[in-house]
């Protein structure tokens, strides 16, 4: 049976519910290309460039990758079709050619290399954590704010369609007053080096632990809570394995988020309202399905023209979107994901880390 139109029809989102809005289309062409430098050739940075593939060309470019390890970065720009490969980090800062950097580097790498990018004046995707703590998010905001530059954490889970709608929702009161968040995200990682070693700023709430915090200031937008109770147990490392964490706001209202790299948990999350509920499944952390009000609405992912290391890994466009769209209108920092929304997760985490027993050496810095 013919079936007109399929790859339409699978990019295409179905029915929102009210007030919901629609899948994002690509802008039609505008300006000049987004000039994207790459920084790192890890898992990754691999996806969200697969990710800027499934973009218009006219709108995003990768024009050079830095890695530590030349044959690295030359192994990438290969795979990837990028003019540029450089065996420093310092090059790619200095190449005139680039208009912003992603950065997919370690955690305690964020902060140096981030200072490096935003000194030479550069634009800057910075993975998540943006700091290893409160002290280092700050140093690097305050660092884009003085050299005039613009600077995002990327938790790219806040730019999907299914989050933009979810804070639209919220705004219009489809659920009415949110008294209850509930989020669970976690996947067997002890193999996974870096998350161990406390020297590479392991553990799972820098990890995905992180996720579930933003998310839940997402969804009070931006609101600090009232109190912060976080129970869990060390890897023998001495970085966090397991956590839950309760964050309690003013009008008895509660989020709790439970992390963990032993198990796989449901990864789910839950909004929960006096009129109603809004319920994301697995993986809740790159949405392209929610459940409103027990009706079911989906957002699918254009499929990837190369394989990923990260499920949903494409989901990485929009938030490769949304960076072009505040350069494009001058903006130093996201109206979505804030400097001051940074900062605030990040302080979050350091709370929680105290309660649990977690420092790092970065902590007694400064």
């Amino acid at each position: 049976m013919h079936q007109p139109g399929l790859e339409q029809e699978r990019r295409r989102c179905p029915p929102r519910p009210p007030g919901a809005g629609t899948c994002p289309q690509p802008s039609p062409p505008r300006a000049m290309a987004t000039r994207w430098g790459i920084c790192s050739a890890g898992r990754i940075s691999h996806d969200f460039l697969v990710a800027l593939k499934t973009l218009p060309a006219t709108e995003h470019k990768a024009v050079a990758i830095a890695a530590r390890d030349l044959a690295r970065a030359q192994e990438y720009a290969q795979k990837h079709g990028i003019p540029r490969a450089y065996g420093s980090y310092e090059e790619l800062a200095q190449d005139p050619d680039v208009d912003v950097v992603y950065v997919g580097v370690i955690n305690p790498e964020h902060l140096p290399v981030g200072r490096l990018f935003l000194g030479a004046g550069k634009h800057v995707l910075l993975e998540k954590p943006l700091g290893m703590n409160t002290a280092e998010v700050r140093e690097l905001a305050q660092l884009a704010q003085s050299q005039g530059v613009f600077l995002m954490e990327a938790f790219w889970t806040r730019f999907f369609p299914i989050s933009e709608q979810i804070r639209r929702l919220l705004a219009q009161g489809a659920v009415g007053e949110v008294k209850l968040i509930s989020v669970t995200v976690g996947h067997p990682m002890e193999n996974i080096h870096r998350l161990v070693e406390k020297k590479l700023g392991g553990g799972a709430i820098l990890d995905v632990g992180c996720y579930g915090i933003q998310f839940a200031s997402m969804v009070l937008a931006g609101e600090r809570p009232e109190s912060i109770v976080a129970s869990g147990f060390l890897y023998p490392s001495g970085v966090d394995e397991t956590t839950s964490v309760i964050l309690k706001y003013a009008g008895k209202r509660q989020a709790v988020v439970s992390c963990t790299m032993s198990v796989e948990l449901p990864n789910q999350a839950w909004v929960c309202g006096t009129k109603g509920s809004i319920e994301l499944p697995a993986p809740w952390y790159a949405p392209t399905t929610m459940i409103v009000n027990h009706q079911r609405h989906e957002c699918p992912l254009p499929p990837p023209p190369q394989p990923l290391n990260f499920s949903n890994g494409t989901g990485m466009r929009y938030e490769a979107q949304h960076v072009r769209e505040c350069l494009l209108r001058g903006l130093k920092e996201s109206p979505i994901m804030s400097l001051a929304d940074s900062e605030l997760v990040a302080s979050i985490m350091d709370t929680v880390r105290q309660q649990l027993g977690v420092t790092f050496s970065e902590d007694q810095q400064g």
